[in-house]
């Protein structure tokens, strides 16, 4: 606890304080709260993006095992040319979102590949922007689960020791005052006692 001057000046500086403290706590508390909520949210779309990406490994077994079992240098068949990451704000947290993706796939001969070839490019395709949308989704809950948490500690220090500090000094402050008060009353009367 720190050190209070225990005057009048004193008691309307805390219980400035306190109406500020009490003021400020429940947006925090709403803060916290739609932070809670948007987490949640995030959470849903990672396990939505990491169920398509297991639907699309499932998916494409068969033609992975087409792939392994041939000697053929698939190599350079597509890379990644751009990504584009914005960001947006939700409730005071920057959020990063694709805004594009764009492959490059190389020149190949279709007769010289087997047929299967095309279907293996469009699968990487799918693959890779799957991949990059899950990081997007896992980096976006990890800030909002930091935001919720920093926000739940800030409502912590207010309600649990900003306002109860805050409440016993005014009552410290308002207890000396009262008690000046009153042996200056009782000075008082005894100067007239005397004169």
């Amino acid at each position: 606890m720190t050190r209070v001057s225990l005057n009048k000046n004193a008691l309307k500086r805390e219980r400035d304080r306190l109406k500020l403290f009490r003021s400020v706590l429940p947006s925090l508390d709403l803060k916290r709260q739609q932070l809670a909520i948007e987490a949640k949210k995030a959470r849903a779309v990672l396990a939505e993006v990491e169920g398509r990406l297991g639907d699309e490994d499932e998916r494409l077994q068969g033609l992975f095992e087409i792939v392994g079992e041939k000697e053929m240098p698939l190599e350079g068949l597509l890379r990644t040319k751009e990504v584009v990451l914005g960001e947006r704000n939700v409730v005071g947290t920057r959020l990063p979102v694709v805004e594009s993706v764009t492959f490059e796939r190389a020149s190949y001969s279709t007769l010289a590949k087997p047929f299967w070839v095309d279907f293996l490019v469009e699968a990487l395709e799918r693959l890779a922007d799957l991949r990059l949308q899950h990081q997007v989704a896992r980096e976006s809950v990890r800030r909002l689960d930091a935001a919720a948490r920093r926000t739940t500690q800030r409502v912590n220090l207010f309600e649990k020791r900003l306002i109860p500090e805050a409440r016993a000094n005014i009552k410290r402050i308002g207890l000396t005052i009262s008690e000046q008060e009153r042996s200056a009353v009782v000075r008082s009367k005894l100067a007239k006692r005397k004169g």
